[in-house]
């Protein structure tokens, strides 16, 4: 066991857990924090996607010891100020979700995509969104509330 500072959802935290513990189970088990899901283990579907320093990772195939003085941000700390993030507003106002399971990881990708490119193309969409598997097949919803994350960043009403 070693304690290991960084950052989870904007607060300092020091995680007491194996070097090479995956941070997705250090993040269910150690923290408390289980909004982040478990899916294949070997990162190909995507719903344990979470943000490294501002990037979505796979947390299934990173280690603890890996982000230690790192900055995560998981679903639990998307909102801001008690504001939901635009995609997660954009996720309720589409009803995108069937059976939910995967969308913990798509809303982090798509928050990634939507915070560092203001108004993505289907093909930005695309590229961003590949690799997050949605077995209920909702991905044309997925696609609209991407969009409508991005107007509702860019401030254009629905």
């Amino acid at each position: 066991m070693l304690a290991m500072e960084l950052t989870i959802n904007g607060k300092p935290t020091t995680v007491d857990g194996p070097p090479d513990m995956p941070l997705l189970w250090a993040l269910r088990d150690l923290v408390g924090l289980t909004g982040t899901k478990f899916g294949c283990g070997t990162s190909l579907c995507g719903a344990c996607t979470v943000h490294i320093d501002g990037a979505p990772t796979r947390s299934c195939s990173v280690t603890l010891s890996a982000v230690a003085g790192k900055s995560v941000t998981t679903i639990e700390g998307l909102a801001s100020g008690g504001t939901d993030h635009a995609v997660q507003q954009a996720w309720t106002e589409l009803n995108v979700p069937q059976c939910g399971y995967c969308q913990a990881g798509q809303v982090m990708s798509a928050a990634a995509l939507i915070n560092r490119n203001a108004n993505p193309t289907d093909a930005d969409i695309d590229a961003a969104m590949q690799g997050n598997l949605c077995r209920c097949g909702t991905y044309v919803r997925i696609r609209a509330a991407v969009k409508r994350a991005a107007e509702i960043r860019r401030g254009v009403s629905a």
